[in-house]
């Protein structure tokens, strides 16, 4: 597995393990290594795996999120060695909603990390955004995604259709504390 480290990246929120950062116009490095694995992209498309042009697409997403609703999935980084992880973050969903994300690298996978950065993701969420719930989703088959979700609190209310995989999605939902 390649390793790429983030070489003095600026972290705008910290977990014990991991850092978040913004995606740079720069960091097709990092895009590539991420959605270029398909074993990350296997549950996120139909196709199994994302093309050069889709994954630049989905950069270009990220930058175009950050710019119009200031939040995107974040670039994920290692603390203890500045190794790139994955992403988590957020991205618009509905009027009331926000959709809290994660793609982690192989490597990463079933030590906790998923959890530990969704979980600082949805306090950043409703400490900085005027909303009542976050929405989240997974392929069907993503049985580690769905721990992950239910392990954090979400609820799952039913499927969504997700076109990139041309498929029925289980939806879950975490209301803010205090909401019913």
């Amino acid at each position: 597995m390649m390793k790429v480290l983030h070489m003095s990246r600026t972290f705008f929120m910290k977990t014990d393990r991991v850092g978040f950062s913004k995606w740079k116009e720069a960091d097709t490095d990092l895009a590539s290594c991420l959605w270029g694995n398909a074993e990350v992209t296997r549950f996120i498309c139909a196709s199994g795996m994302f093309t050069e042009d889709e994954i630049m697409t989905r950069l270009e997403t990220e930058l175009n999120n950050n710019e119009l609703f200031h939040m995107q999935y974040w670039p994920v980084f290692h603390l203890g060695d500045d190794e790139f992880i994955g992403c988590c973050g957020l991205r618009p969903h509905d009027e009331d909603s926000l959709e809290l994300g994660f793609h982690l690298l192989p490597a990463y996978w079933h030590q906790g990390y998923a959890y530990e950065a969704a979980k600082a993701v949805m306090e950043y969420a409703f400490g900085n955004y005027d909303i009542e719930k976050l929405t989240a989703g997974h392929h069907p088959e993503n049985k580690a995604s769905e721990h992950v979700l239910k392990r954090l609190g979400f609820i799952c209310t039913g499927t969504e259709y997700y076109p990139p995989t041309g498929l029925m999605h289980p939806i879950y939902q975490y209301l803010k504390e205090g909401q019913k």
